[in-house]
């Protein structure tokens, strides 16, 4: 795990070592172990450093071939190196580190090498004998990789911040991605909020040779989905993901740091820590983070899974006080907006602090099971398309009924899916997760043309529609979405970031993408036969007790309305006045905003403000115009 920077295109270029030494230093938190650059031909690559994989130098980097062909700069982690390793016996390995092994597997395989490779990463390899560069990315989206072109030049990095630090983008807010933002509290690749920089696509590749650019994909969930599991017996389904997730937990405890994992005791942690306590002969190290005043309090479950498989368990009990006093730090990390990222920036906080440097998470479970209640609700929308029939005008009526009778956000929603021309997924999912709709975006921002949604785009031209006897399940359609909409772009950017703040790697077993692969293909009446996550239950009931079964489902439940209205009342109002003095903005809209919050308004939450003073926030720090 590390953060990788660096620049195509020296030709006129004053000082580029100066100039990635900046991009490099921005980075520093990423990879607080080792840093260097280095220049050869036509690039100059950065590198920090977190050691997971041999801890020695030799796995410093940027990375050389033994011959002095390729250098590499890799964040991430490669899983399967080992099994790699004996695939490349004819390569004459001097370090431990599965950085070599992705370099070698380029040499060997080029390009093709990506299909091997079980991981999370992103990469640049630069091949001075042709004066090639590559750049990838993971499948699922799990590192991220940023990057500009600017006139005969390409700046990446792993974050955006140390893009801005070279000096050569623009420091303007993108009205696209603005829109977006406001839609989503996120930016859809390959989009930013900086104007000019972009998002490598997850499973994309971006190679450049002479004066010709290719950007394509090597991976795609909608087209390599198993077309098998639908055909498959239940007992034969349960047994796949079994020994899929095994493996893909027994590949990812594969460290030479002290790891363990995050217990919440809900169904998705209990079998990861369950499956690591399987695999390990020590006691594995489990960490929960509880908060006094919260309403629900997960402890006592986390603590049901941390005796029954015998874990090493840290409770880190705090004060929502403590969660407050520590805002600031955890706005300072953020590298990209989300309206989520501080929760995840504290537990990362108090991981790192109890020793660990690696751990794992279950998240995407709910992803790919049907975990949400938006599974449920499509499906049963689904099943009353016979709504339609009604003339727009009665549909309309009905909705405005609705809003009159339950004001509130959800309405609101139905409101929205009721007035499309359709009620189909392309059309009603999009829906699922705005934060603002467009209308109110319209007033927001003073315009009356928005851009396309992008989750509709993505739906439309990803699983919107499909091949006859090839069409992927219903409920995997709507697990497509949630992965590469709301997990890749808000859980996932909240999960690297916020981790790496504090070096800490976070891996995530559920996102292996055999299983990801293997699960969307299987049929909804196995998926969600009658409750949540019921396929992946019955897959380990081995592992999980009827009370972390039947618990209700927790999260975090700190007072963010309360502190809102109270301590960061000052902070909050300051920042909203600020935004609505960009021209952009409609002042008078966003205060009547903050009014309707403050007036306990149901259709304004704190989770629709927070975002516009995240956004501020942010944009003061980078300076983004």
């Amino acid at each position: 795990m590390c953060g990788i920077s660096g620049i195509h295109g020296l030709e006129g270029l004053s000082e580029p070592s100066v100039i990635v030494n900046k991009m490099n230093d921005a980075l520093k938190h990423r990879g607080p172990d080792a840093g260097a650059v280095h220049i050869q031909g036509n690039v100059a690559f950065g590198h920090r450093r977190l050691s997971i994989i041999d801890l020695s130098d030799a796995g410093n980097q940027p990375f050389f071939s033994q011959d002095g062909r390729y250098m590499m700069v890799f964040n991430g982690e490669l899983y399967n190196y080992l099994e790699l390793k004996e695939e490349l016996k004819d390569t004459n390995f001097k370090t431990d580190c599965d950085t070599e092994v992705v370099l070698a597997a380029y040499q060997t395989w080029g390009r093709a090498c990506l299909q091997r490779f079980n991981g999370f990463f992103a990469f640049a390899i630069w091949d001075q004998e042709k004066s090639k560069l590559l750049l990838a990315r993971d499948r699922m989206g799990i590192k991220p990789l940023y990057y500009a072109e600017v006139g005969p030049r390409l700046i990446f990095a792993s974050e955006i911040r140390s893009i801005l630090k070279s000096g050569l983008v623009e420091k303007k807010l993108s009205e696209a991605g603005l829109v977006d933002y406001l839609r989503y509290q996120t930016v859809h690749q390959p989009n930013t909020l900086v104007d000019g920089i972009k998002t490598l696509p997850s499973g994309h590749f971006l190679e450049i040779l002479d004066n010709e650019q290719t950007l394509a994909p090597y991976w795609e969930a909608n087209k390599q989905y198993n077309h098998l599991a639908a055909n498959q017996s239940l007992d034969e389904v349960k047994s796949t993901i079994r020994t899929t997730l095994e493996d893909s937990v027994k590949l990812r405890m594969r460290a030479d740091v002290p790891f363990g994992a995050f217990l919440s005791g809900g169904i998705d942690s209990s079998i990861i820590v369950g499956l690591m306590a399987k695999q390990s002969s020590l006691p594995v190290k489990t960490f929960t983070v509880s908060f006094d005043e919260s309403e629900f309090s997960e402890a006592a479950f986390a603590k049901t899974i941390a005796d029954k498989f015998g874990t090493d368990h840290t409770e880190i009990r705090l004060k929502a006080a403590n969660f407050l006093e520590m805002l600031p730090n955890a706005l300072n990390a953020i590298d990209h907006p989300s309206g989520d990222g501080p929760n995840t920036w504290i537990v990362s906080k108090v991981t790192k602090e109890a020793g660990i440097t690696m751990a794992l998470s279950g998240l995407g479970g709910d992803e790919l099971f049907a975990g949400y209640p938006v599974f449920k609700q499509y499906s049963t929308m689904m099943e009353r398309k016979w709504i339609m029939s009604f003339p727009p005008n009665i549909r309309r009526m009905g909705s405005g009924l609705l809003k009159a009778v339950k004001p509130g956000v959800s309405a609101d929603k139905i409101g929205e899916i009721l007035d499309q021309d359709y009620l189909d997924l392309e059309h009603a999912y999009p829906v699922s997760r705005l934060i603002f709709l467009d209308d109110k975006i319209a007033k927001i921002l003073n315009t009356k043309q928005l851009p396309e949604n992008t989750i509709r785009k993505l739906m439309r031209e990803s699983v919107a529609f499909g091949s006859p006897g090839f069409e992927m399940p219903f409920l995997s359609k709507i697990s497509f979405g949630e992965l590469f909409g709301y997990m890749q772009h808000t859980l996932l950017r909240d999960t690297d970031q916020m981790s790496m703040a504090h070096a800490l790697e976070v891996r995530v077993p559920f996102l292996d993408h055999r299983l990801v692969e293997y699960v969307l293909g299987v049929n909804d009446r196995m998926k969600y036969p009658h409750s949540p996550k019921k396929l992946l239950v019955d897959s380990f009931e081995d592992l999980l007790p009827p009370e972390v079964v039947n618990r209700p489902k927790m999260g975090f439940t700190l007072p963010w309305s309360l502190w809102m209205k109270n301590e960061l009342k000052e902070f909050c109002e300051t920042k909203l006045e600020e935004l609505g003095s960009r021209d952009q903005f409609n002042t008078r809209e966003l205060f009547m905003l903050w009014e309707q919050f403050l007036n306990d308004d149901k259709r304004v939450s704190w989770s629709r403000i927070w975002p516009l003073v995240v956004l501020e926030d942010w944009m003061q720090k980078n300076e983004i115009n």
